[in-house]
């Protein structure tokens, strides 16, 4: 209960993006990028093709992401990827998405889908 309260908390006024639209946007060659904040040995165990800015190292990296592009974030569970939008956000980003759920949404959503 804890853990779904903190993401309630943390993603109640951000932008989500589920894993339904982010297919769709995927299948319609959307222009946006995809970033996983999550650790290396987590992206090299499953990704979605996103490219790796782990959290820790996100802020410093903060030049390689486009100011005026959708940006859509994920992370194993969606709480990772909320952390590092509100960082992104009082950096003057504002077209930021969190893949709600994350990760383990999406492998759900791919054993219903595929």
């Amino acid at each position: 209960m804890l853990c779904y309260t903190l993401q309630y908390h943390l993603t109640y006024n951000m932008h989500q993006v589920t894993c339904v639209q982010l297919h769709q946007w995927i299948s319609e060659e959307r222009d946006f990028l995809l970033i996983d904040v999550r650790e290396e040995w987590e992206h090299e165990a499953y990704n979605i093709g996103g490219i790796l800015i782990s959290s820790g190292t996100l802020i410093t990296r903060k030049n390689e992401l486009p100011i005026d592009k959708d940006i859509v974030i994920y992370c194993e569970k969606g709480i990772r990827s909320a952390i590092a939008i509100q960082r992104l956000e009082a950096l003057g980003f504002e077209k930021l998405h969190n893949l709600t759920g994350g990760m383990k949404a999406w492998k759900e959503f791919q054993k219903i889908f595929n």
